[in-house]
């Protein structure tokens, strides 16, 4: 009965169903697009869904992500977004990551799904995604948003154009800011992530035109689209498959810190510690050996910096503490560490 409507279209049917009900999908971030992708996931009735996120749900996120209410604030968005999901369909399976995205657990996450959902705001995560995805040849439905706009497109699919094909890589720190720095109209999410929803079921069901090669833009504020077509780049592609394959068979360095680990470095003198937050956020965090060099300054003042000192960085939640330590890792320092996730695990 629950998919009585879904089951009766020609193109789904009983066996559809089966399909979607043997299907195993990652969704990468529980925020602003990963909300309507599990709610539509779970409803359509995905047999397993993992859900990996290290961030808590704090008031900022309630007027977009709608899994979540005031009450929930403080809480995991990762267990609190399969609680909600199960509460709207028990008969799914959810694992939980309560963890960020990383090279240190990217591999063991991905091996036992299908299909991964890239909701991540982070532009080196994404790269990250793509090589995995690539080296394991799973595909990935990719969304993301920036102010009234958003753009959707399917890479690595059945030896299709990669990320990489249509966004070259640049070990730069000038990227599109995110929701917390320039802001999003609350329903563009929603509209995005319904649409990347159905580009899953669609793979899965084996139906329609999945938007492999093409980068679908939308534009909010005028209702405005554009559908881009992109080549496949034989180079980019091996690009990826090549640095996913040396992430495999690297040796693993924990450069994530607990809170304990991260307040003993504080104290020590020798050890440069950046809060890469802007200016006007809070808590503030200070010491003797702490500066504050906001991310978006962090690309200039690593001039500045030896690339043999040992240096740690945080942030509000950890995110973008790991996309400066990614940055300054491929720019040749040593010895990066950084607070797993955040000032707010203190």
């Amino acid at each position: 009965m629950r998919y009585n409507r879904q089951i009766i279209l020609p193109e789904i049917g009983e066996i559809g169903q089966q399909k979607l009900q043997n299907a195993r999908v990652l969704v990468i971030g529980a925020g602003g697009l990963g909300c309507p992708v599990l709610q539509n996931l779970a409803a359509a009735g995905i047999g397993k869904i993992g859900i990996i996120d290290g961030d808590i749900i704090e008031e900022t996120n309630l007027h977009r992500q709608l899994l979540y209410n005031l009450q929930d604030c403080g809480k995991s968005k990762a267990l609190t977004a399969a609680e909600k999901i199960l509460l709207l369909n028990p008969d799914i399976e959810v694992q939980t990551y309560y963890t960020f995205f990383s090279e240190n657990n990217a591999f063991e996450i991905v091996d036992d799904y299908q299909i991964i959902v890239d909701c991540t705001d982070t532009i080196d995560i994404r790269y990250l995604i793509n090589d995995v995805s690539a080296h394991q040849k799973i595909p990935v439905v990719y969304a993301s948003i920036y102010k009234f706009e958003g753009q959707l497109s399917v890479f690595n699919y059945k030896n299709g154009p990669s990320y990489r094909c249509i966004f070259p890589e640049k070990n730069t720190l000038d990227s599109v800011s995110n929701c917390e720095v320039a802001g999003v109209l609350g329903v563009l999410p929603n509209t995005i992530g319904a649409l990347q929803a159905t580009e899953v079921l669609k793979i899965i069901l084996e139906i329609g035109e999945v938007l492999s090669g093409k980068l679908l833009i939308y534009d909010a504020l005028h209702f405005q689209t554009q559908l881009i077509a992109f080549a496949k780049n034989p180079k980019a592609v091996e690009k990826s498959f090549i640095n996913g394959s040396q992430l495999l068979h690297s040796k693993k360095i924990n450069d994530s810190l607990t809170p304990a680990t991260f307040l003993e470095k504080c104290k020590q003198m020798d050890i440069v510690v950046i809060d890469v937050r802007e200016k006007n956020e809070s808590p503030e965090f200070r010491g003797e050996n702490i500066i504050q060099i906001p991310l978006s300054e962090l690309e200039s003042y690593s001039h500045k910096l030896d690339k043999n000192q040992e240096i740690v960085l945080f942030c509000q939640t950890g995110q973008r503490s790991q996309t400066a330590l990614n940055y300054l890792k491929k720019s040749g320092f040593v010895g990066v560490f950084h607070l797993g996730k955040g000032i707010q695990s203190l």
